[in-house]
């Protein structure tokens, strides 16, 4: 793996780490703080190698608050499962209601 990629994925794990409790980002806002806004697919794969790192990986959901991730968790009931026991709420097609529970990471470069 390039050095270039490490350092990417390094990021998506610093931003990752930041998600709060209780809340959801998606893989392209991810994407975006790192820098390559049109990288979100890479910040899924950051994400899958990361699933045995105790990062709180089960927060990150597609642009459509859509669970793309949960068949990398073993159960493909968990990332629900973690996420309602954090009081995440899901609309009637099973989206996470990001009207309500979006966080967006460029928050975090706006405080300085």
């Amino acid at each position: 793996m390039s050095k270039n990629k490490l350092d990417f994925f390094d990021k998506v794990y610093k931003v990752v780490a930041k998600i709060p409790y209780g809340k959801v980002t998606t893989y392209g806002a991810i994407a975006e703080v790192c820098g390559i806004k049109s990288s979100a697919r890479t910040v899924g794969w950051a994400i899958n190698g990361a699933k045995e790192s105790g990062l709180p990986c089960h927060r990150v959901v597609n642009r459509n608050g859509e669970l793309t991730g949960k068949l990398h968790f073993g159960d493909p009931n968990l990332m629900e499962e973690l996420l309602r026991n954090e009081g995440v709420e899901f609309k009637n097609n099973g989206r996470v209601n990001l009207d309500k529970h979006l966080w967006k990471p460029s928050q975090l470069t706006k405080k300085k």
